[in-house]
């Protein structure tokens, strides 16, 4: 596996409640030790972290898999790994 290869991280999304308005930062190479959120461990992976912005306050799933299509959300992808 290539440092480029996000590792998976969880085989299930993380439910996590974001606040609207507030800026994220999701991990996207599976290597943070604050899952789901991005603590600098991508640094030399030529993997980069996704920034959103939560559009109101509620639950959100991440996806834990970084396989998703809609990352930093979960679309299932985990089910079929």
């Amino acid at each position: 596996m290539s440092e480029t290869t996000p590792i998976i991280a969880q085989k299930a999304p993380y439910a996590v409640e974001v606040e609207a308005g507030k800026t994220y930062f999701w991990c996207a190479c599976g290597r943070s030790q604050t899952q789901p959120f991005c603590d600098g461990s991508h640094k030399a992976t030529g993997l980069s972290p996704v920034r959103f912005t939560a559009e109101a306050s509620k639950k959100a799933f991440l996806c834990g898999c970084k396989q998703s299509a809609r990352s930093p959300f979960c679309d299932g992808t985990h089910k079929g790994l």
